[in-house]
């Protein structure tokens, strides 16, 4: 069995057992073009792997929990951690290790390396999948080599690869992955060529940066771009970014820099080299059959060529999505900026505009200027809504970066144990439930309080000064399209709610501070610093994932607060049920006093119709919070049924917006539709500590309210059983376990 093999044994024919990339690569040497030394770790060493590691049962069951096409993107991440996990804390064969170790021993032990994945299909003619899998450069040594093939190995079912896992024609028994191990050539110049214009046939392009390759691969470095005329090569435009950095080597690390002012006036190709390119890639074109993409680096004036492919194009078509998918995965170069971008520019001038909007006096406009700004409001909503998904959302693959690295340095057990790094963090929806619990606290202990509560009396001058300013910072909190906290009977009898119980307290900052402090140590020493930021922009992803939506929730609590305005005119005017015509209908209305306008359905979760039910045993979703608990299920359709949740009660809920999680502290677990360790229910829940189930198809309608449910957060598994039946066995408290 040769696991590892030089380019020089590679055939056409080998693809299967090496992979599209390291053919490709075989034949640019036979061919007499430069490349670095490369060999290529065969499909045969990845399936010694899974099969000694039983990891293909893994990948089964991981992709057995639900419907692929059911999954959120949130869950598709999960799945991949959960792989990926098992790959890194599975052994390598000693076979293996020992193939590895004599090949770098021959020719590569103190050289600089590149890991990179080479699947079979990968590279082909149909299709490049580039970016799908993993690559590793700067590697040295043995050990972080095989590192790097274990990353590689486990990206074969990352969460990029799933996306197209159709067309990859992936199959958990058949499908593999050969990895290939080339020396890095540290070039001062890297680029990209495309032989053919994608959209347009007549042009190439040629893209180039300073230093290495892999940052404008990655889309963190801005290259210099031409276009060419395919036909005499000559440039016909040129774009420089508005800086020039690159991306350079440092130790086993890469960084990124600015250019030295000596270069950054000058792009990083001149005519000379531009041209070189350009004949390359019409060289290959010949040599393959087809126009191609090129990846290359000049290293001491020579053209060395990385890697090369067929240009594929492809039409989104309507409603694929997995291109914005893919746009969530970011550099840590991005994740800088965009953190920056989202905290001090784009939050401040969302509260701004909340501000400014919040001043204005509903009740003095006339019924045309209100529904001017009904549609004014509409419109501010809706462009921060493309905000939110354009900046906010990618913004949270800080914690997946900082989970990864996380499981690579811990090897947990858990793939989920980085999380309780992210605790204890100050949330907007922690501080507001702490000032309920404050406000509980006021009545819990004083009978007098808490019958003029009870009776809707004062309480005293202090709580009512307490409760108003609660009101008025939290006025704003709309869940299903319903005002949360404007009615004060129904803050009260929350209150009152909250004060029959030991409501759940959130993670403590001093256990948080002692947990870093033990990962920090666990750290090598230089990468402590990096492990530090990786943390630092994981916290802030994490709060900024509940946060932003109680911000954006301002916004939406003003449109509401403008349209229920409308429609109170409305209902005035016409004999109709005003609360269910919709926003475009109350304009109408305003502006139309004679036209009658037709209420349409109003928000409604999925619930079931009465009668008859079939009611299941036991339902599987995603583990997103430790624990197991046993305790009666209160189903969440809309705003009356948050303010029926009694202590206790297991929230089950198509989706937990983060403006209703002032419930969360008396639950004692939190079940939803809606799957993912990102999603608020999952990271409200691992702040009380309760345990969590995401992803489980109809749970609205499989459960209903008084259903007695036991909540297992560790497997992800909620039994089910009726009202008049015995709790389902497996423990009977909060965190029993």
């Amino acid at each position: 069995m040769d696991l590892i093999v030089g380019l020089e044994k590679i055939n056409a024919s080998d693809g299967e057992r090496v992979g599209g990339k390291a053919v490709v690569l075989a034949a640019l040497q036979r061919s007499g073009h430069p490349i670095p030394i490369t060999w290529c770790l065969t499909t045969e060493a990845y399936d010694l792997f899974v099969e000694r590691a039983s990891l293909r049962a893994v990948v089964h069951q991981e992709l057995g929990r639900k419907s692929f096409s059911d999954m959120r993107w949130e869950e598709i991440w999960d799945v991949a951690l959960r792989i990926r996990n098992r790959f890194s804390r599975a052994s390598v064969p000693d076979e293996i290790l020992a193939a590895v170790n004599t090949r770098l021993t021959d020719k590569l032990r103190d050289t600089a390396l590149a890991v990179r994945s080479s699947a079979p299909g990968e590279d082909s003619a149909n299709a490049s999948f580039a970016g799908l899998h993993e690559s590793f450069v700067g590697i040295r040594g043995v050990d972080a080599t095989v590192e790097a093939i274990r990353g590689v190995w486990a990206s074969l079912w990352s969460d990029r690869a799933l996306l197209y896992r159709r067309e990859l024609g992936m199959d958990v028994d058949t499908s593999s992955m050969a990895v290939v191990i080339q020396e890095l050539v540290e070039g001062t110049v890297s680029g990209i060529a495309f032989g053919i214009h994608p959209t347009e046939p007549e042009l190439a392009v040629v893209e180039s940066v300073y230093g290495l390759n892999q940052g404008l691969v990655d889309g963190s470095i801005e290259p210099d771009r031409w276009i060419l005329d395919r036909a005499s090569g000559k440039a016909t435009s040129h774009t420089a970014p508005e800086s020039r950095r690159r991306l350079v080597a440092r130790g086993a690390q890469t960084e990124i820099e600015q250019v030295p002012p000596e270069l950054a006036a000058s792009p990083p190709l001149d005519p000379k080299n531009l041209s070189q390119v350009f004949d390359a890639t019409l060289t290959l074109e010949s040599l393959f059959g087809a126009p191609q993409d090129v990846e290359w680096t000049i290293a001491n004036g020579r053209l060395v060529l990385l890697q090369s492919r067929p240009v594929t194009t492809s039409q989104a078509a309507e409603g694929d999505n997995r291109a914005w998918y893919l746009s969530l995965t970011r550099s840590l170069e991005n994740l800088r900026g965009l953190r920056h971008r989202v905290e001090y520019e784009l939050l401040p001038a969302m509260d701004k505009e909340a501000e400014e909007l919040a001043m204005g006096d509903l009740g003095q406009l006339d019924a045309g200027k209100l529904a001017d700004e009904i549609e004014n409001r509409k419109v501010i909503h809706d462009r921060w809504v493309d905000v939110y998904w354009r900046e906010f959302i990618p913004l949270a693959h800080g914690i997946r970066m900082f989970g990864q690295f996380y499981n690579d340095v811990v090897r947990p057990s858990d793939p989920y144990e980085f999380m309780e790094l992210l605790a204890a963090t100050p949330m907007l929806s922690i501080r507001r439930n702490a000032e309920l619990a404050r406000l509980a606290s006021a009545v819990r202990d004083d009978a007098q309080m808490r019958s003029r509560l009870e009776r809707g009396e004062p309480v005293s001058e202090e709580f009512e000064r307490d409760l108003e300013e609660f009101q008025r910072e939290y006025g704003g909190t709309v869940f299903a399209d319903r005002p949360c906290f404007g009615d004060r009977a129904r803050v009260a009898h929350l209150i009152l709610a909250m004060a029959n119980t030991t409501a759940a307290e959130p993670a403590s900052v001093v256990d948080i501070e002692h947990r870093t402090e033990a990962f920090i140590n666990r750290v090598k020493g230089d990468q402590k610093e990096l492990a530090r930021e990786l943390l630092d922009i994981a916290r802030v992803s994490y709060q900024l994932r509940d946060d932003d939506n109680i911000h954006l929730a301002r916004l939406e609590g003003l449109l509401l607060a403008a349209v229920e305005e409308g429609r109170r005119r409305v209902g005035d005017r016409q004999d109709k049920v005003a609360e269910a015509i919709d926003v475009e209908g109350v304009v109408r209305a305003l502006r139309h006093p004679n036209r009658v306008v037709e209420p349409v359905s109003a928000y409604k979760a999925q619930t079931v119709e009465p009668g008859f039910r079939a009611r299941p045993r036991q339902l599987v979703g995603q583990p997103a919070g430790p624990g197991v608990a046993t305790a009666t299920a209160r189903v969440i359709d809309d705003v009356d049924d948050l303010f029926e949740f009694q202590a206790g009660e297991v929230l089950v809920c198509d989706a937990v917006d983060p403006n209703m999680t002032f419930v969360v502290p008396m639950a004692s677990a939190v079940v939803e539709r809606r799957g993912g360790m990102l999603i608020h229910g999952a990271i409200i829940a691992r702040e009380y500590g309760l345990p969590c189930v995401t992803g489980v198809p109809d749970i609205t309608v499989m459960v209903a309210t008084g259903d007695r449910l036991t909540v297992d957060g560790y497997l992800g598994i909620v039994t089910v059983a009726a009202p008049n039946e015995p709790y389902p066995t497996i423990g009977s408290s909060r965190n029993n376990s």
